[in-house]
């Protein structure tokens, strides 16, 4: 009775869908699971950062310092400026998810006193010292386009990010000068320069793997735009190889450009440029 019952309903499915009483009967008493789909939903990626620690070692630096209209002109090479060289700190930094990431890079350099020369003014020449401290701090919002940051990738693989933010400038400087007038007549002249800033600032950086481990990278940016005196400019432009020596960590050599330019237009004038190339070294962190 029991089996009459439960074979009744089967034979009049059959009936109705017309298959194979055999299949159906099957399909009835072990139905099969649905099959999973070859797709999945698209998840938000999670939070990946990097850190790079990096030492900018230019080759020549150029530029002047200008304090109440009286100039003084600076050609250092690297033997100078790392004799002279009284503390340096550089990290750089960035967040990510969902493609919008943070970056900050954060620069603090202080030389003590250097030589230099006032430059020719008329019948004056003589000989200068400086002192200077310059801190460049960006912090900017990234879009990635291509691929996420990683130590090891596949060639071809790439990433591009625009970003814009903002560039602060701490500028200290402080000129002593001692003034030859045909070598009869000597006087000092003794000033300073301070000055902290805010730029507004645009860039990109890019990065493409030849190999698993090896990629070139470039980046490039400019601040200022002349908004914070009659002259008030700085850029980077930066290309280089990076290489894993390791599955998270990469050891980075690029040469850079570094240009900053401030005048503030009064009557007498003050400011100072600053003009560097030369080799940068980087310990680059993804987590």
């Amino acid at each position: 009775m029991l089996l009459a019952k439960r074979v009744g309903p089967l034979l009049a499915a059959v009936l109705v869908s017309g298959l194979h009483p055999a299949a159906q009967a099957q399909e009835l008493l072990n139905p099969t699971e649905e099959a999973p789909s070859n797709t999945t939903p698209a998840t938000p990626e999670s939070l990946t950062g990097t850190v790079e620690l990096y030492g900018f070692g230019p080759i020549r630096t150029t530029g002047t310092t200008t304090i109440n209209g009286f100039t003084t002109n600076t050609d250092l090479s690297l033997g100078d400026a790392l004799s002279k060289l009284k503390w340096a700190t550089s990290i750089r930094g960035s967040l990510e998810k969902d493609r919008i990431g943070l970056l900050i890079d954060l620069s603090y350099v202080k030389l003590g006193q250097y030589g230099a020369r006032t430059g020719q003014r008329g019948i004056f020449t003589g000989r200068a010292d400086v002192t200077a401290v310059q801190g460049i701090y960006d912090l900017a919002v990234r879009y990635r386009f291509g691929n996420r940051e990683t130590a090891i990738g596949q060639p071809g693989q790439f990433s591009v990010m625009p970003y814009a933010g903002i560039r602060i400038i701490d500028a200290q400087l402080d000129v002593s000068a001692q003034v030859d007038v045909g070598n009869v007549i000597r006087f000092q002249r003794e000033g300073s320069f301070g000055r902290t800033w805010v730029q507004p600032l645009i860039g990109t950086q890019a990065t493409v793997f030849f190999s698993p481990r090896l990629r070139a990278f470039a980046r490039a940016d400019i601040g200022g735009f002349n908004l914070s005196g009659s002259d008030d400019l700085s850029g980077n432009a930066q290309i280089g190889l990076g290489y894993a020596i390791g599955n998270s960590t990469d050891l980075n050599i690029s040469w850079r450009y570094l240009g900053l330019n401030y005048n503030n237009g009064d009557t007498p004038d003050s400011g100072f440029s600053s003009y560097q190339n030369g080799v940068e070294i980087g310990l680059k962190f993804f987590f």
